[in-house]
């Protein structure tokens, strides 16, 4: 009996120990083929703090701050409208933005300042410039010889591109014309519209609110057009800049911000009354009937990469020639063009 008992114990333990060596052997096959558990919770998102200007750079992000506000962007933005450059420029250097949209020499200018602080992300606006008459004389560039030009942006591309395609046209800005400068868009559109200026170079939205509220006063001149008759480069006006510590820190999320800019510009552009109820509400341009108006003139586009370089090239090597300060002093290496990694 005790040999019995014995015997089964044996046979028992026997039996336990296969089991066991078995059990092993098939969670190690098992461990090998099971995929990684895929965590419910999405990815964190990389926080950006984005600055852009009333008019037309602003119109073009409006559907990324949109999505920023609902909770369906890819990245977690946070978001500053000004109305100056100024107010965004030392903002970026600081660190209190990671990316803005500023104007093209005004990005080229912040490099050399910051010594390579940040960089050229994109250009996103092309000519917005528009020469207006309350009339009906001027027909082409060479009528505006001995005329009295209403003008603002003394100092920056306004001024360039109108001394160069006013030279370009055979006319001596300093001595065929006369140009009258104003500190303000604002205060320009206003004189405009008191009858006090009867010819000035005006950029859009102010385009639109002169023209809707004087239906006497009329486009003349498209100045994109004019300039693309005598250069060997595009217009290219306004650009998006990224803080370069920035950048190499989170290229992802720098990719995931261009692709939701560029589709943010492509709605802009195509979904027009849409777009001008929320320039309304992000306080971009004041009125949604002078954004459905303005928002084909303004050229807003997103050119990055090498496309990027070849069309801003030419244009930064005008205004240097033009006044070096208007960049900085120094044309930009080639350090200042992003480059995804």
């Amino acid at each position: 009996m005790k040999k019995s008992i014995k015997l089964l114990a044996l046979i028992a333990a026997v039996v336990m120990t296969v089991a066991m060596f078995a059990a092993c052997g098939n969670s190690t096959a098992d461990v090998s083929s099971i995929e990684p558990a895929t965590s419910a919770e999405p990815a964190e998102k990389i926080k950006v703090n984005v600055g852009t200007l009333k008019g037309p750079t602003g119109i073009g992000m409006t559907w990324l701050l949109d999505g920023a506000d609902k909770g369906i962007a890819k990245n977690d933005y946070a978001y500053t409208i000004a109305a100056a450059p100024d107010e965004l420029t030392g903002k970026l250097v600081s660190g209190a933005l990671d990316i803005a949209a500023l104007p093209t020499n005004a990005a080229a200018a912040l490099y050399k300042k910051s010594n390579g602080g940040v960089k050229l992300l994109a250009l996103n606006t092309l000519g917005v410039l528009y020469i207006l008459e309350n009339g009906e004389n001027v027909k082409s560039v060479a009528d505006l010889k001995g005329m009295k030009i209403g003008a603002s942006g003394q100092g920056a591309v306004p001024e360039f591109v109108l001394d160069y395609v006013l030279s370009e046209n055979g006319i001596d800005p300093e001595k065929d014309v006369t140009i009258e400068w104003f500190d303000e868009h604002s205060e320009l559109a206003a004189q405009m519209l008191a009858d006090k200026i009867d010819v000035a170079i005006v950029p859009e939205p102010f385009v639109t609110t002169i023209t809707m509220q004087n239906k006497e006063i009329r486009v003349a001149l498209n100045m994109t057009e004019e300039w693309d008759k005598v250069a060997d480069c595009a217009l290219s006006m306004g650009c998006i800049a990224v803080r370069t510590e920035f950048a190499e820190n989170n290229p992802e999320a720098v990719k995931l911000f261009l692709d939701e800019y560029a589709a943010s510009v492509e709605k802009a552009n195509n979904s027009i009354d849409e777009t001008a109820n929320l320039c309304v509400q992000y306080e971009i341009v004041a009125k949604a009937p002078v954004a459905v108006s303005a928002i084909p003139r303004c050229n807003m586009v997103t050119v990055t990469g090498n496309e990027m370089v070849t069309q801003i090239s030419g244009f930064y090597d005008l205004l240097f020639k033009f006044n070096p300060q208007l960049i900085g002093g120094a044309l930009p290496d080639d350090n200042f063009y992003y480059k995804a990694s």
